[in-house]
């Protein structure tokens, strides 16, 4: 497998090219197929929230595109309806109900979306190899944001799409948030929050994004590892390990300083690990349950409660969901 993804809402899991099939995509128990004579392999792919768009780009072994092109599939007409070609390859593609942003090396494209779909503006950025992008997905949020890596080695700028028009963008702000180059970026559905995380790997760092100050150092471990903003079929960890933090210390927390920041890191309620060498992503269920999505087929659900107790509830080789005769 070459790309695991959730959607914008994380509601969908988002999987590319799996034996004869170029994506597969998942909500609940309900399996779709898009085949690779359709598409060809494909890199990556964004799925607007729950609907039947998609924002494809070519990549593995058998691309039938480009991969300097954005492609957008409908999946009731059965059709690609748009396309964009850049002048490099595409590192990463986010959709929003109005906005597509898509990201290269050294630029941010953002466009109006779906229709009509123009261009509104470019940034440039510092070299992104890991196509880093985030912007808050819902357009009723607090705060309209495209967040990215600085000019700045670890810094992260902000820009406020509410105020974007046709070749018109508000300045970026900027936030000093890692010494190192940054390796994962996250923001809340709201704007509000934004999460960071350098190549050292030791600890995340959960930001305001209005006042710009810190509000939590959540600490991981002392030793160096990988953390994961998208998996691809080329990383893996010695044993991945999937942490969770209490939220309500957040605030209480960023008001301390005089104590020094290793002793003052958040650190874990809860742990679980995932199979060796393998990469995963995660993200929250219902009921204090976290969800486990893997590169060799597997989900994994865990429940954990307030004492730090976490159980696996559930697993599953989810590859395999899609061959059952009921769906």
């Amino acid at each position: 497998m070459i790309f695991s993804t959730y959607n914008s809402l994380v509601q969908l899991n988002t999987f590319g090219n799996i034996a004869d099939y170029s994506l597969i995509y998942l909500y609940f128990c309900v399996c779709f197929l898009l085949g690779m004579e359709l598409m060809g392999s494909v890199g990556y792919c964004e799925m607007l929230y729950r609907t039947n768009l998609l924002a494809i780009v070519a990549g593995g072994a058998r691309p039938k595109f480009a991969d300097n092109t954005v492609l957008v599939y409908d999946d009731i007409s059965k059709k690609f309806v748009l396309e964009f070609t850049f002048s490099s390859f595409v590192k990463n593609v986010k959709l929003r109900r109005d906005k597509l942003v898509v990201v290269l090396s050294h630029q941010i494209h953002v466009f109006s979306f779906p229709s009509p779909c123009q261009r509104l503006f470019t940034v440039e950025t510092r070299v992104n190899s890991l196509g880093l992008c985030e912007v808050s997905p819902i357009v009723s949020a607090e705060r309209q944001l495209l967040v990215f890596p600085g000019h700045k080695l670890g810094s992260v700028q902000l820009v406020d799409l509410a105020s974007t028009e046709a070749g018109i963008s508000s300045a970026p702000v900027t936030i000093n948030a890692h010494q190192g180059e940054l390796a994962c970026l996250a923001v809340n559905q709201q704007g509000t929050m934004v999460a960071t995380a350098s190549n050292k790997g030791t600890l995340i760092r959960v930001w305001d994004t209005t006042r710009r100050a810190q509000l939590v150092e959540l600490r991981r471990g002392s030793d160096p590892a990988t953390l994961y903003w998208s998996v691809h079929v080329r990383q893996k960890a010695t044993f991945p390990t999937l942490l969770i933090f209490k939220k309500e210390n957040f605030f209480l927390f960023s008001n301390m300083g005089f104590l020094g920041n290793y002793v003052e890191s958040q650190w874990a309620l809860a742990n679980f690990t995932v199979p060796p060498e393998c990469a995963c992503i995660c993200a929250f269920g219902s009921r204090s349950s976290v969800i486990a999505i893997c590169l060799d087929g597997t989900f994994h659900k865990y429940v954990f409660n307030a004492d730090g107790n976490c159980n696996r509830e559930a697993f599953d080789v989810y590859l395999d969901v899609c061959d059952d005769d009921e769906f």
